[in-house]
């Protein structure tokens, strides 16, 4: 193996577990916020509003946040401000439950997520080159729902048995190896040469004018991609919670088991996919990857309306896990195939999660609105109509947007062991 492999090998472990550890921090801003509040007499209503803030905050930050990863020339700077800010939320959060503090933590945890996720996918293209993005990001995914994994389990621990705000301490202490392990990555500069990579012996072509933000917004690729990413989320956000609410109402003491286990399953599911998902979209294409995830969300959706026990929702999460290992890895590499090499993959990466953002609203507030005044059932079969008319869209409308030339390219090159000549593909 040459140094340069060394370094790129050393590199492509780092992210790992990057991945792993940003994990760990940002499912401490989950579920157990509500909770910690909750402790502190905080009421349901002022949780809510807590809640809504930090989702308004998400939401408006995405383009900003993706813009602003693509002015940075160093990704890997952009990350670690993005990490810092995450640290200094979760001490907010853990030093003073009042308003002001959990207020303010939202906010910067918001912008911050919108940071962190693009520099992310930035600093994989930076190291992997176009051809084995796919690959990498189904990488990414792996490490990310381990970690999600890990740090539920490991903050329902430190919640049991120390106290809630334990939680938050955790989380920013879990943040410092993310930065350590981000310190070891090595060059991270500007990745939109890279998006055109091809094999070793053809020259890399000149850096491609910086499209603007209204051609980027008139490419009907993304746009129709965006469409479908709102009615995926219409029809997933509120999945979970509307059948966790049916539960709570019907069992007694095991509740919060079978709620964390809906959680660990889809985790699980994803760690085990998303390689194979990666690189089956670099072999056979985008959409019937695609449609192969969306047409989960439907079916999931039609089965919890007609379960009567709630040990079946647990199964039925699975379908949860398809989607979710389709949609992470393939959202950032759609991104890559509409970005184009033009300087604009991050803020691509900002409208797809301001997509994603527009239709959790509309889903909770939606699904809860027909789950009062019509039940659940029905409710449910509302959200499978979204996730049916999100199949139906991607069918019919949904262009490739695999590159061809690259296609070829990536099916006439040589496999190449990850120990060997290539630095871009670690194993």
């Amino acid at each position: 193996m040459t140094g340069r492999a060394m370094v790129n090998a050393r590199s492509l472990r780092a992210l790992d577990w990057v991945n792993f550890f940003v994990a760990n921090v940002q499912t401490g801003f989950g579920p157990f916020i509500a909770s910690y509040l909750a402790s502190h007499k905080w009421t349901q209503g002022e949780i809510g509003l807590a809640l809504s803030v930090g989702t308004i905050s998400a939401m408006v930050s995405q383009v900003p946040g993706g813009a602003a990863v693509d002015a940075l020339r160093n990704k890997k700077a952009a990350a670690a401000w993005a990490i810092g800010a995450i640290i200094l939320c979760a001490v907010l959060l853990a030093s003073s439950p009042t308003v002001v503090p959990v207020m303010a933590a939202e906010v910067f945890h918001g912008f911050a997520s919108c940071m962190l996720v693009p520099a992310m996918a930035a600093i994989s293209l930076t190291l992997v080159g176009r051809h084995d993005l796919g690959d990498r990001l189904g990488r990414n995914a792996r490490w990310a729902s381990i970690g999600s994994a890990v740090a539920a389990g490991l903050m329902g621990l430190t919640g049991q048995y120390f106290s809630a705000r334990a939680v938050f301490w955790l989380t920013a202490a879990l943040a410092l190896p993310a930065l350590v392990a981000l310190a070891m990555i090595e060059h991270t500069g500007p990745p939109s040469r890279l998006l055109h990579r091809g094999p070793k012996d053809v020259p890399t072509p000149p850096a491609e004018e910086r499209e603007s933000l209204l051609d980027l917004l008139r490419d009907r690729r993304m746009l129709i991609f965006a469409a479908c990413v709102v009615l995926f989320h219409l029809s997933n956000a509120a999945m979970l919670n509307l059948a966790a609410g049916e539960v709570t109402a019907s069992m007694g003491d095991n509740v919060q088991l079978v709620i964390a286990a809906c959680i660990i399953v889809p985790q699980a599911i994803v760690a085990l996919m998303s390689p194979w998902v990666g690189r089956s979209a670099e072999r056979w294409g985008r959409r019937p990857i695609l449609l192969l995830g969306f047409a989960a969300l439907p079916v999931r959706a039609l089965l919890f309306a007609g379960v009567a026990s709630p040990y079946l929702l647990v199964p039925i999460q699975m379908f949860d896990g398809i989607s979710a290992a389709v949609f992470g890895v393939l959202m950032p590499l759609i991104a890559a195939d509409v970005a184009g090499g033009k300087g604009r993959y991050n803020l691509c990466i900002g409208l797809f999660g301001l997509s994603a953002g527009i239709g959790a609203t509309l889903s909770t507030a939606v699904a809860g609105f027909i789950a009062d005044h019509f039940g659940n059932a029905i409710s449910f079969f509302g959200l499978a109509g979204a996730g049916a008319l999100a199949v139906l869209l991607v069918w019919a409308a949904m262009p490739e947007t695999r590159d061809a030339v690259l296609a070829e390219e990536g099916a006439a090159a040589p496999a190449v062991d990850a120990g060997e000549a290539s630095p871009g593909k670690a194993r």
